[in-house]
């Protein structure tokens, strides 16, 4: 069951997908209407979840679920990863490489293989003041505290 994403509550479960490149404005507003009757229809357990989504930057998806009202099960994961991977063929990017770091340059979001963002850092063009997003944060409270850190505030901060 589709509820807005703030009225979630804080300790809701999150999962963050970060796409390998900029979505356009098109694909973006197919992709909500999909993630819209996704939601409308995940279930655990024959339960419909309270869930909702996020969309940033054009580039990343966030699912959220409310475990307060029914928590998602091994199956209904499954479903969800099962959407994303179906995202990626659709629109031919990788949602699922964690691998991967994005953050900004000025206004610029930028991706890149984390053994370049290594390098980035040992080469001064990235620091630990550079504003990451923190993909491992769980909860929406994490989401909104700790998602988008200097470097040097989030697990990034071992390259420097």
């Amino acid at each position: 069951m589709y509820v807005p994403f703030d009225n979630l509550p804080a300790e809701s479960k999150i999962w963050i997908y970060q796409s390998n490149r900029k979505f356009a404005d098109e694909e973006f507003a197919t992709i909500e209407n999909d993630l819209k009757t996704f939601i409308e229809s995940w279930t655990a357990h024959g339960n419909s979840l309270e869930a909702s989504y996020q969309l940033k930057y054009n580039r990343f998806i966030i699912l959220a679920v409310n475990q307060d009202v029914q928590s998602p099960t091994g199956c209904s994961i499954d479903a969800s990863v099962q959407f994303i991977q179906d995202l990626e063929k659709k629109y031919s990017v990788d949602l699922l490489d964690k691998m991967n770091v994005t953050f900004k340059l000025g206004n610029h979001i930028a991706h890149k293989p984390l053994i370049e963002f290594k390098k980035m850092a040992k080469e001064k063009a990235v620091s630990e003041n550079t504003i990451v997003f923190n993909n491992l944060v769980n909860t929406i409270e994490e989401w909104n505290e700790n998602w988008e850190v200097p470097a040097g505030e989030s697990w990034h901060s071992r390259f420097f």
